[in-house]
């Protein structure tokens, strides 16, 4: 019997295009006057030592590291420091109304009834905790956040590595096939079946994918008793 459902953001929830073509530009276009701009915030200081840390030059200058920084956003890397500047740079972006945040009608339904069923959600993405909260909170059907009872970022381990799931599973207090994971990328899922955990992968673009998950195209296809059994 499924308890709690752990699901992705980009491709599962809410559209690819959105992250890519609204968030990811946002966030490049900004970054370096954000950067300048809270220099003396702690937080930004923080994310720029561990950006030194990780490129092993502790002389590198702002001017460096910005530029690092924005190369990794091209090169689509999924670096925790990056992923917690962009999400106070869309902190921003979300506040001041530049956008809201995309989910699909059909997600907002079913995590409304599970909830409302009773089902712990949690959220498990590579964008930081911060930047989930940021398009759950200002997306279009309004404040979603009190859906969910926790949010899991790569600080917790890669979405590709089974330890990471292990984690979420002693954090929700749940036996792995008590577990729901959705996502829409099969290694994702290889790592979380790898515990035990029920999968399905979402599908949402018409095109031939092979997986050993089940998969669907939207929320509504998802059938909670099928897969707990």
């Amino acid at each position: 019997m499924i308890k709690a459902i752990v699901t992705d953001i980009e491709g599962t929830t809410s559209s690819l295009s959105f992250v890519k073509d609204v968030l990811f530009p946002y966030a490049r276009q900004h970054l370096a006057e954000y950067v300048k701009a809270e220099h003396k915030n702690s937080k930004v200081l923080k994310i720029l030592e561990e950006v030194r840390e990780l490129v092993g030059d502790a002389s590198w200058t702002q001017a460096q590291l910005i530029e690092q920084l924005i190369r990794w956003i091209d090169e689509d890397k999924k670096i925790t420091p990056l992923k917690s500047l962009q999400g106070m740079i869309w902190k921003a972006g979300f506040e001041g109304g530049a956008f809201k945040g995309h989910v699909y009608p059909d997600a907002v339904e079913y995590l409304k009834q599970w909830h409302a069923n009773g089902l712990q959600l949690f959220v498990f993405s590579s964008g930081s905790v911060d930047a989930q909260k940021l398009l759950f909170g200002y997306s279009e059907f309004g404040d979603l956040r009190p859906l969910f009872s926790g949010y899991f970022d790569t600080n917790i381990g890669s979405k590709r590595e089974e330890s990471a799931y292990r984690h979420i599973m002693e954090d929700i207090g749940c036996s792995a096939n008590e577990i729901l994971f959705l996502s829409d990328i099969k290694e994702e899922l290889d790592a979380a079946a790898a515990t035990g955990m029920r999968t399905i992968q979402l599908v949402r673009e018409p095109v031939a994918l092979v997986s050993s998950h089940r998969q669907v195209a939207s929320f509504d296809q998802i059938d909670l008793v099928a897969v707990g059994n």
